[in-house]
């Protein structure tokens, strides 16, 4: 289905505003379909650098490569691409990113520039911003570039929900909400009885959770057990946003998902864990 069908009103807005030169230089697009915000996205960058009529089926050049996922102005920013060389970090956004992309800008193109910002999975699917794979350090380093764009440079973020990403990025974007018939699950049903409201667990029955959450792991895979815990704190987050803690801990189980793929015993990185997320 194209996007014209899909959403009738976006794509006449984002059409209009790009014909008439005042589509905002930061975007943010929000929603629980990612895939249909990335569609925008490169949408967005096709209409900008098509040098044909800028139909669906326009066979230009800029629109070849953007549809190929090769155009040379059009870069998606996330964990897992875009990586300067010597960036080891596999699970954020980093300041070497967003000092590459600064870099990159004050240079100048023939080309409409436009930089999508979002994360991906380990199987490559489209997932969105927060405040963990895109921290305040590297949110910042942004900034200056997002307050004073350069021309032909459009920086898209895509979020399921606008206070997943800290309120500097939002004030200077321009919100779009994309709609879907998906239902946002936050899954967390395997842990529920034994990680609700983990906070209000006692220190000393750490190792008692530990346990249990070993045992779980003996029966559904422990990567899943763990995405099931953030997706707990992130429900959690969504009502307490300024809850700083719960993000921390959303980082300290990506640590330990990094743990498990090294091989080490569950039992280690479960007590350690819990150690970490009870107090």
């Amino acid at each position: 289905m194209l996007l014209s069908d899909k959403y009738p009103f976006l794509t006449n807005f984002f059409e209009k505003s790009i014909a008439n030169s005042k589509l905002a230089q930061s975007i943010l697009l929000y929603g629980n379909d990612l895939n249909s915000q990335y569609t925008f996205a490169t949408e967005i960058a096709r209409l900008l650098n098509c040098t044909g009529d800028k139909s669906d089926e326009c066979q230009c050049l800029n629109c070849k490569w953007i549809r190929e996922g090769n155009h040379p102005a059009v870069l998606t920013i996330s964990p897992k691409d875009s990586k300067p060389e010597d960036d080891l970090s596999k699970t954020v956004i980093s300041v070497k990113q967003a000092e590459m992309v600064r870099n990159a800008i004050v240079t100048s193109s023939d080309y409409n520039r436009v930089y999508i910002f979002c994360d991906r999975d380990d199987d490559g699917n489209i997932k969105g911003l927060n405040q963990f794979n895109l921290q305040e350090a590297t949110a910042n380093s942004l900034l200056k570039s997002i307050e004073e764009p350069n021309p032909n440079i459009t920086f898209i973020f895509l979020a399921q929900d606008k206070s997943d990403l800290i309120s500097t990025i939002v004030s200077r974007c321009q919100c779009f909400f994309v709609p879907t018939k998906e239902r946002l699950n936050y899954n967390y049903e395997s842990v529920k009885g034994v990680f609700e409201n983990y906070w209000e667990i006692p220190r000393s029955e750490s190792f008692e959770v530990s346990q249990k959450l070993v045992n779980l792991s003996a029966e559904i895979q422990p990567t899943i057990l763990l995405e099931q815990m953030q997706n707990y704190i992130l429900m959690v987050l969504k009502s307490n946003p300024t809850q700083t803690q719960f993000i921390e801990d959303v980082r300290a189980i990506e640590k330990a998902k990094t743990e498990f793929n090294l091989g080490m015993k569950p039992e280690i990185i479960f007590d350690e864990l819990c150690l970490k997320l009870i107090h």
